[in-house]
C-alpha cells in the first residue's frame, strides 16, 4: 500500500472513530495529509482527466482537515507588533517565485503553485491558487477552494470556503477566469474556464443563471458554462405581499475563442459595454 494510500485508510477510519486520533499513527496520518496538501502533493478536489470530465471531490481529505481542528493546539504567533493566537499557523517557507504582499496572508494546508501573485488577502486552509493567478486586494479565497492558473480574482472578491459535509464539492474556478470587483461565489460554484465575472455578481448553489444570449431564455444552476461572461441581474418573482426584484445572473455573451486570453480578462465586459 502506498504512502496516499495508507493515509487514507487510517484518515478515514479516524473520522469514523474520533477516538483514533489518540493513536500515534492516525493522528500522524491527519498531520501527514495537511503536510501533503501544504506541499502541493494532495489537492482537495482532482482536475478532470479530459476536457468536459467532472472534477473529483477527495472526501477523505477534507475529513483530514476537519480532524486537523481538532488535534491542532492553539499557539500565539505575531508578525512585528501584531500578535496572533490561533490552530492554524500561516504558511512558512513560501517559494520565491510566489510573490506575497504584505499583509496577505496563506494558512498552513493551502498551496500556492509557482507564480501566483497575493497583494493583501486571505488564503485558507486547503485552498490551491494556480500558477500566475492573481488574488487582488483584501480578495478572500475560502477554505478548500480551487483556484486554476492564469486567472484574477479582481478587489475584493469573496471565494467561499466549503468543508461540511466533507463529501461537497468546494467552490471550483479553472484556468482563465476573471472575476470582477466585490464578487461573491460560495457554496461550491464551479466557473469554468476563460469565463468573465462581472463586478457584484452573486454566486450561489441557488441562484438562478439565465443566458440571455438566444431567442429564449436558458436557465443554469450551480455551475457556469465555460468563456461565459456573466453581469448581475434581477428578475420579478411574485410573493404574497406582492411582485418583487429578485437578485439573479445573466450570460449576456461568449468570450471569443481566438481573443487572447490577458487581453480580454479585462476588455470582454466593456466589449458588451458593461464595467469590469
Amino acid at each position: 500500500m502506498d504512502l496516499e494510500a495508507t493515509l487514507r485508510v487510517r484518515v478515514e477510519a479516524a473520522f469514523a472513530d474520533r477516538a483514533l486520533l489518540r493513536d500515534a499513527d492516525h493522528h500522524s496520518a491527519v498531520e501527514g495529509t495537511l503536510t501533503a496538501l501544504d506541499k502541493g502533493e494532495l489537492r482537495v478536489a482532482t482536475p478532470p482527466a479530459s476536457e468536459g470530465g467532472e472534477w473529483t471531490t477527495n472526501t477523505w481529505v477534507k475529513q483530514a482537515i476537519l480532524l486537523y481542528f481538532a488535534i491542532a493546539r492553539m499557539e500565539r504567533t505575531s508578525a512585528g507588533p501584531l500578535e496572533f493566537n490561533d490552530k492554524v499557523p500561516p504558511k512558512k517557507q513560501i517559494p520565491s517565485d510566489v510573490r506575497v504582499v504584505p499583509p496577505a496572508v496563506a494558512r498552513f494546508g493551502s498551496f500556492l503553485e509557482p507564480g501566483t501573485i497575493l497583494m493583501p488577502s486571505f488564503v485558507n486552509i486547503g485552498a490551491r491558487v494556480g500558477s500566475g493567478t492573481m488574488v487582488d486586494t483584501w480578495a478572500t479565497v475560502g477554505s478548500c477552494a480551487q483556484v486554476g492558473s492564469d486567472c484574477h480574482l479582481a478587489g475584493g472578491v469573496g471565494i467561499g470556503g466549503v468543508l461540511e459535509p466533507p463529501s461537497a464539492q468546494p467552490v471550483i474556478i479553472e484556468d482563465g477566469v476573471f472575476v470582477g470587483s466585490r464578487a461573491v461565489i460560495v457554496e461550491g460554484m464551479l466557473i469554468g474556464r476563460e469565463a468573465v465575472i462581472g463586478a457584484g455578481v452573486v454566486l450561489t448553489a441557488s441562484t438562478t443563471i439565465i443566458d440571455v444570449t438566444g431567442p429564449l431564455p436558458v436557465e443554469h444552476r450551480g455551475r457556469i458554462p465555460p468563456r461565459s461572461v456573466v453581469i448581475p441581474g434581477v428578475r420579478q418573482k411574485k410573493f404574497p405581499a406582492g411582485e418583487y426584484g429578485v437578485p439573479c445572473a445573466l450570460i449576456i455573451g461568449q468570450r471569443t475563442p481566438s481573443t487572447d486570453r490577458k487581453v480580454s480578462l479585462n476588455s470582454a465586459l466593456r466589449d458588451f459595454a458593461v464595467p469590469v
